[in-house]
């Protein structure tokens, strides 16, 4: 499969996810590479582990420090909680196994996490210049010192003053890191992962004061040259740069008389930088079609980036809406609700649902989900680009069936009743859940055609990070209210379209995520964090 459509490889990868990955292709668990990047050779600063219990009541006034950055990055993407259980017996076997596993606060496809955590720092308290969060020690490592305010304002198409910033962080995805165990399907999920690491990085940057706005659009080679990333091995999803500043000037369309920044001529302006860096595996295989991807959804002249226009696509008739009871926001600690967040499987237990909980649960997902980002530039976005859809079952006052959640209207929008748990069922692919145990199964949804016609193939990879915020900030109401929600890809996407109609509205759900009560699982849990 060293050549396809990238066309047919994208439907494959939503509606036929199996002819993307090659019949005899077996994961060599002896030979899998580790789930952080490890620098070697380079300048080292340590960063606090007396990373404070509440991210509640902070001091958010002026520049932060260097144990700021560190709690900051801790509560983003750090080794949280080291956890043992016992897992369930074969029939065939003696004795179940123990899984060990080092726990993070955000959660990863098959704990693999593709995605890389780098930052632009402007401190005083150590060297300005790039770093990478190296996950596995709590520390930073120097990639290049200086100043490098007006490259990456160039490279983001001087639409961010890079100057009024005291850094940047940039998300990556290192290929190899989960198509070792995915193959091709890997690309679906690194954008999904990439998504749900902005998520957090975005919900822990409010906590800490910090303006952000997320850049899915810049000069690729011109980042990943500022970074010194191979670009066979690794490539920036997603700029955020960082300010104090609440009135920031985010996402300016730039100096129109301004002449356009082509990624070559701006790489030619830097020299490169190489660093050594340990993956464990002795073999790694090549992944051409996850490079061509990658090569169709580079920019490489500012000319290229664009806006989406707000959409003004029509309601369905308000008439049949089922309205939910007005709510607040949810009040939460978002240090605890991390510690406590939990992915259930077997553990799920059905319970009714009060119609306040489910109208709580879908307005505090929604409204946190707003951001500032380089799509919309600086018009308001009533509707996201992603959206929700559900099956509800023994919700109060709520009719057993599918529905869509408008999150303008606050209302549920009926598209047909019943029970649809069997269904679900089975359309899995692996039958890991009981949807007969979960009230709340949730799909989110977008575009059809990955937004292709304005953004090209990067609109796939754009389109699965915004659906991966968007499940992050449902797991985490799903968290405040006392639910688990389980992400999870192997579904039937034909059949979860059909049922919710989808194609009227010409969307397609992206990811399942049942959500609901659930008992304790038995296992061991010791925090890394001091």
């Amino acid at each position: 499969m060293s050549v396809m459509n990238l066309d047919v490889f994208l439907h494959h990868l939503q509606y036929d996810p199996d002819k993307v990955k090659p019949l005899d292709w077996e994961t060599d668990w002896d030979d899998a590479p580790l789930p952080y990047k490890l620098y070697r050779g380079l300048p080292i600063f340590p960063l606090s582990r007396e990373v404070p219990a509440t991210l509640e009541g902070r001091d958010t006034t002026g520049v932060p420090s260097l144990s700021d950055i560190g709690h900051f990055l801790y509560y983003v993407f750090g080794l949280a909680q080291l956890t043992q259980s016992v897992m369930e017996r074969n029939t065939s076997e003696e004795l179940g196994g123990v899984l060990q596993m080092c726990r993070r606060f955000v959660p990863s496809g098959g704990g693999l996490y593709p995605s890389e955590l780098y930052l632009y720092l402007k401190l005083g308290e150590l060297p300005a210049g790039l770093y990478h969060y190296d996950v596995a020690h709590h520390r930073l490592a120097l990639l290049r010192e200086g100043n490098y305010d007006e490259y990456l304002a160039r490279s983001l198409g001087n639409r961010c003053d890079a100057n009024g910033c005291f850094g940047a962080a940039f998300v990556s995805t290192v290929y190899w890191k989960n198509f070792y165990k995915y193959n091709n399907f890997a690309y679906r999920l690194q954008g999904l992962d990439a998504g749900v690491l902005i998520g957090q990085l975005l919900e822990v940057a409010k906590r800490f004061g910090f303006s952000s706005g997320v850049h899915f659009q810049f000069l690729d080679q011109a980042v990943n040259h500022l970074l010194g990333l191979s670009e066979q091995e690794e490539s920036v999803y997603a700029v955020i740069p960082l300010s104090t500043e609440p009135t920031f000037g985010w996402m300016a369309n730039g100096n129109e008389d301004e002449e356009t920044v082509f990624a070559s001529e701006l790489c030619r302006e830097l020299s490169p930088v190489r660093h050594d860096h340990y993956v464990r595996s002795q073999k790694i295989v090549d992944y051409p079609i996850l490079l061509q991807m990658s090569e169709a959804s580079r920019l490489d002249s500012t000319q290229l980036f664009r806006q989406i226009l707000k959409d003004e696509q029509a309601i369905s008739d308000q008439a049949l809406a089922l309205p939910l009871p007005p709510v607040d926001r949810l009040s939460y600690d978002l240090a605890t609700l991390c510690r406590n967040r939990f992915s259930p499987e077997t553990e799920f237990v059905l319970k009714p649902i009060g119609l306040s909980q489910l109208a709580a649960l879908l307005r505090e997902a929604t409204a946190s989900f707003s951001y500032r980002n380089d799509l919309d530039g600086s018009q308001e976005r009533s509707e996201p680009r992603v959206c929700l859809y559900g099956c509800f079952y023994g919700v109060e006052d709520v009719p057993d069936g599918a529905y869509r959640y408008d999150g303008a209207a606050h209302a549920l929008q009926p598209v047909s009743l019943g029970d649809y748990r069997q269904r679900m069922q089975g359309g899995m692919s692996l039958h890991n859940i009981n949807l007969f145990q979960v009230p709340l199964s949730f799909h989110v949804a977008g575009e059809r055609s990955f937004f292709q016609s304005q953004l090209g193939k990067r609109g796939y990879r754009i389109q699965q990070m915004e659906a991966g915020m968007l499940v992050h900030r449902l797991l985490l109401a799903a968290s405040a209210l006392g639910m688990g929600g389980r992400p999870l890809l192997g579904f039937d996407a034909n059949d979860s379209d059909a049922l919710y109609r989808t194609a009227s509205r010409d969307e397609t759900g992206l990811i399942f995520i049942p959500v609901g009560p659930y008992r304790q699982r038995l296992r061991l849990a010791g925090s890394l964090s001091r």
